[in-house]
């Protein structure tokens, strides 16, 4: 039987010590991060998203926080960030026609443009879809951001700005993609209208 006080008590520890692996692996990549979207934002672009699973729940977390606001102190209009994870015709038809590994592919190729930016999250970095989709953008003149873990797996060196998550662990590497994501959206939206 798992010894369930251990258990919670290891896990906040984990990701506590992921967070501060972070801060010490990544802090320029992050603010690297937050001059591309910052100014892909000023000059009418637009954010893309995309992941799998967890990363795709991220994908439209992460979105949501441009489109709506994060910070709530800021009053500012709506800014242009799409999650590709979130239409689900889209999605299956893709799937059922093109295959699922050119779903995300045919989305940019579909919505993306010259000075756009993609952050691609996926916690291997070795998903077909999201290797196509980073692809797709570096052929449409974008940026791509890699939220990675592990290694960065074939993905890192596909994109433009990796920011790879110090940790073999799946939940903690969606945790810090999230808190990334978090950061380089508050931070950007505080750059333009704090």
């Amino acid at each position: 039987m798992v010894d369930r006080t251990k258990f919670i008590r290891e896990s906040l520890e984990e990701s506590a010590a992921t967070k501060k692996a972070i801060l010490n692996s990544c802090f320029e990549e992050i603010s690297r991060a937050v001059t591309i979207v910052r100014d892909a934002l000023k000059n009418d672009s637009k954010i893309l998203f995309c992941g799998n699973g967890g990363s795709a729940a991220d994908s439209q977390h992460i979105a949501t926080e441009f489109t709506i606001r994060l910070n709530h102190e800021i009053k500012r209009k709506g800014l242009p960030a799409i999650a590709l994870t979130t239409d689900s015709s889209a999605m299956t038809a893709g799937g059922n026609d093109i295959g699922f590994e050119n779903t995300f592919a045919r989305l940019v190729e579909a919505l993306g443009r010259k000075g756009d930016v993609l952050v691609a999250i996926s916690t291997s970095g070795n998903s077909e879809n999201i290797l196509r989709a980073a692809q797709k953008a570096h052929e449409n003149g974008m940026t791509v951001i890699g939220l990675l873990g592990k290694d960065g797996g074939k993905l890192k060196s596909q994109c433009d700005l990796p920011i790879v998550v110090p940790s073999e662990n799946t939940q903690r590497i969606q945790e810090g993609h999230i808190t990334i994501g978090h950061i380089i959206a508050e931070l950007a939206e505080m750059e333009l209208y704090g």
